[in-house]
């Protein structure tokens, strides 16, 4: 492997603003940010969403009805949008 070519493989604290959920992994990401985690001084990255605030994983999804939006296209174009469709 060349060296000086690389980028530095280093462990990183993921935070998540909303949340904050902090998790420690590797990243090449810079950053000027440092915290504390477990004891130990680790470069810190801020992170907007994560598994700890996502709402597919934290069960508060919500659910579209769709059924409502196709009728009410239908009702709105009905007739005329299939006979564009059809040429």
């Amino acid at each position: 492997m060349k060296q000086g070519i690389h980028p530095d493989y280093r462990e990183v604290v993921f935070k998540d603003v909303s949340s904050d959920f902090e998790i420690l992994t590797k990243s090449t990401m810079k950053t000027d940010l440092t915290t504390t985690f477990e004891g130990k001084e680790y470069p810190m990255i801020k992170l907007d969403i994560s598994s700890a605030s996502h709402p597919f994983y934290t069960g508060k999804q919500k659910i579209l009805d769709t059924e409502g939006r196709i009728e009410k296209f239908k009702k709105k174009f009905g007739s005329s949008y299939a006979s564009l469709a059809k040429k």
